[in-house]
């Protein structure tokens, strides 16, 4: 069980498992479950979920179950149940034997529509989906009897054998819950529970061409596997007068459904039906791009499970609905990425440097830092030459009075390295400086003067002669705006992209010891950011993605609120 200690939060939601265990509500049992629908890739809000269910379990020695509603087979596919497996397992996440799929149940929904048809409490309907829903009334107008309403009992049961059997077209009948039509909450209304259609299913075939509805088969896969705590977002709160009308009617194993806010994170669509559109529609390169909230793009990106777990620790559960910074989430994967990523030197934007004074044909190896977090972790050579690229941002002609990198007669630090003092710049036919002549000191090597002269700028390099070739693409939020649905009239979400979202660099130069590094390996690019191996990289090409930029704004914005 949980010990509640000054690193441990109980939560609403823990409290009321802590307080179930303490009164043996559930005979000692904790059982939740993690249910999504294959319907597309997961997100960073259903990390949240994910790691409340299976945390929770974990802390109170119970179980979570990884269940798959499947009850729609229009819009499910294996590539969905397989990249969510994958996400949940990234996560740090285990299930065991515990893997369950709501088709599973197919048979058990069935008996039990059945059931409730033989108690007259469900009845085969006539109603076309327009037909339903204009009978179904308003939030202040009550609905009206469906005609088909007192049908006996021996009607429905026939026809919803022949709705069974394939007789019906689709969209033709539906088998409804006899509730209330005048009921306030609109889910009582007599709704559908199964509906007719004709579609194989990615794990049942052609073996059923009626479905059962999400609302009629959610709480029964609960019952089902005896879950205790099924634990839901707030959408569902209305919806859980429904599931308990239906346990109680059928008279079986009854959990207890408990709800919280979901994650809204500034400048992010979480809506899965968006998400799907910006995939069909080319506006981003697939359900894995690094700019797409999926738990797949993210992790393409460079993201840690650590640091998202710790964000999802951070920003805990509650009973409100609220929008949280993105910027959290980017300080959390910074804390983990600087505590574990080996520091590297890498030039995106290369300017040559040629030392006049240095040896020709000469190569030092000059020891570097792998992170300075992390003892263990040791040094590594890097070579020094008489060429080398630095950053084209580094060197300005006529600098203004607060830039300190190099400029001409300025001297600066080269990391690790020595005093370099620019002496001569090279321009092209149109004016640009292509080439920058300077001089070193050979008393500075290792960065310091023996004289104690001090310089007001190290700069990070790559030297020409080793550097490895590399594409560098750079990430930004795929949104403009922090609420990507605050948009002009006649306009949709789609209008808040951002065209600067991705900008691909060609000719980076990266240090030889990232030569053979491999995805999903992250890294420290001194000065410039976390970046990590993409999956597009082969033996002849480099390809990596920045997954997050050293400049952390939620850190100065906690600093700002503690002033």
């Amino acid at each position: 069980m949980l010990n509640n200690n000054d690193e441990t939060r109980l939560d609403f939601i823990r409290s009321i498992v802590a307080e179930d265990l303490k009164t043996n509500k559930w005979d000692g049992r904790v059982v939740t479950r993690f249910p999504p629908e294959p319907n597309g890739y997961l997100h960073i809000g259903h990390a949240k979920s994910i790691c409340l269910n299976f945390g929770i379990a974990s802390e109170f020695g119970g179980r979570c179950h990884l269940r798959f509603d499947d009850t729609n087979p229009e819009k499910e596919e294996q590539e969905y149940v397989d990249s969510i497996i994958e996400d949940v397992r990234w996560l740090g996440w285990d299930w065991g034997e515990h893997l369950y799929y709501g088709s599973d149940y197919f048979k058990q929904m069935h008996e039990y529509a059945v059931q409730l048809i033989k108690k007259g409490k469900a009845y085969v309907c006539d109603l076309n989906a327009e037909q339903t829903r204009e009978y179904r009334g308003t939030l202040t107008e009550p609905g009206k009897d469906s005609p088909y309403r007192n049908r006996s009992i021996e009607e429905n049961l026939d026809l919803f054998e022949r709705m069974k059997a394939g007789e019906f077209p689709d969209g033709s009948r539906t088998l409804r819950a006899k509730i209330d039509m005048a009921h306030p909450n609109l889910n009582m209304r007599d709704p559908v529970m199964y509906r007719i259609l004709h579609a194989a299913h990615h794990r049942s075939g052609d073996t059923w061409c009626i479905y059962p509805m999400y609302d009629w088969a959610h709480g029964l896969e609960d019952s089902v596997e005896r879950v205790t705590h099924s634990i839901c977002t707030l959408e569902f709160e209305n919806h859980r007068p429904l599931y308990d009308w239906f346990l109680d009617e059928l008279g079986v194993y009854h959990p207890q459904q408990i709800e919280f806010a979901r994650l809204n994170l500034s400048y992010t669509v979480m809506s899965k039906r968006r998400l799907l559109q910006l995939v069909r529609e080319g506006l981003v390169s697939g359900w894995d791009d690094p700019r797409m909230p999926t738990l797949s793009g993210i992790r393409r990106r460079g993201y840690s499970p650590e640091a998202i777990r710790e964000f999802c620790r951070r920003i805990g559960v509650n009973k409100f609905n609220s929008t949280v910074d993105i910027a959290l989430l980017e300080h959390c994967l910074r804390e983990d990425l600087n505590k574990t990523s080996a520091r590297v030197m890498a030039v995106l934007r290369p300017l040559k440097v040629v030392i006049d004074n240095y040896p020709k044909g000469q190569v030092e190896e000059l020891d570097a830092i792998n992170n300075p977090e992390d003892e263990s972790a040791g040094t590594r050579k890097v070579p020094f030459s008489r060429e080398l690229y630095i950053e084209q941002e580094d060197f300005m002609e006529e600098p203004p009075k607060k830039f300190f990198r190099l400029a001409p007669g300025r001297e600066v630090r080269l990391r690790y390295a020595y005093f370099i003092t620019c002496t001569d710049v090279v321009k092209d036919e149109n004016g640009n400086i292509v080439e920058l002549h300077c001089t070193y000191d050979p008393a500075t090597r290792g960065g310091d003067a023996p004289d104690g002269r001090k310089v007001k700028s190290t700069l990070h390099w790559v030297s020409a002669e080793r550097a490895v070739e590399a594409e560098v693409r750079l990430y930004d939020h795929l949104f403009t705006k922090e609420d990507p649905d605050d948009v002009a009239e006649g306009e949709d979400f789609k209008s808040n992209l951002n065209p600067n979202s991705l900008e691909v660099l060609t000719s980076c130069k990266v240090e030889p010891s990232l030569a053979q590094a491999e995805s999903p390996n992250r890294y420290q690019f001194e000065r410039l950011g976390y970046f990590c191996v993409d999956l597009d990289s082969t033996g002849d090409k480099l390809v990596f993605n920045r997954t997050v930029g050293l400049r952390d704004t939620w850190a100065k914005v906690q600093q700002k609120l503690n002033k």
